[in-house]
């Protein structure tokens, strides 16, 4: 367990520092999306989530729903991608290599990434699909409904707020829906 885990820390640094290479750091962060500026063409979206247990899937098929139901072509992995519980008969670096390879494809696809951050920490592979997007001038926004981090003066880490065009923040599921579906009413992501 302790190899895996070092294993995976090591990718994601080596990950991190190739996209920190890119010139990720040359972007400019806007305080307000602007509807109708040429950076808001294309309405692909990776929608970047942890989905481990039926709550969650529910809850990111909910977002996705209304999300689609405005026009836009939304990815999610646990949907359209592969979940490792149903590849079988590969093998662990198969299972990694293929969810890898798909995910990296459709984050680079995409024109925005939604990132769902509800969970005592974010998850850590939309933690990484977030710094590809970032680093590919892709329009990124958080969406929050869980209230454990918000205990101390700071909602979340500053390299992860500091991705987003905007974050949409509201600890009741049912509101914060409702909160996305009016900006949606008004403005393109």
């Amino acid at each position: 367990m302790k190899k895996r885990l070092v294993k995976i820390l090591a990718l994601m640094l080596a990950l991190l520092t190739a996209l920190s290479l890119t010139g990720c750091a040359k972007k400019e962060k806007k305080d307000e999306p602007v509807p109708g500026e040429d950076s808001f063409s294309g309405k692909r979206i990776y929608f970047a989530a942890p989905l481990f247990s039926e709550g969650e899937r529910e809850y990111n098929l909910k977002l996705v729903q209304l999300l689609e139901s405005y026009g836009y072509e939304v990815f999610l992995p646990q949907r359209d991608g592969f979940l490792a519980p149903d590849l079988t008969g590969l093998t662990e670096e198969e299972k990694v290599a293929k969810i890898f390879k798909r995910d990296v494809e459709e984050v680079l696809k995409a024109d925005i990434m939604v990132f769902l951050l509800d969970g005592r920490v974010p998850d850590e592979g939309a933690c990484v699909e977030l710094g590809i997007a970032y680093a590919n001038s892709k329009r990124c926004y958080g969406i929050k409904s869980d209230a454990r981090v918000l205990e101390t003066d700071m909602e979340l880490n500053p390299m992860l707020t500091g991705a987003f065009l905007k974050m949409f923040v509201e600890l009741d599921g049912d509101a914060l829906i409702k909160q996305l579906e009016d900006y949606l009413s008004e403005h393109n992501l």
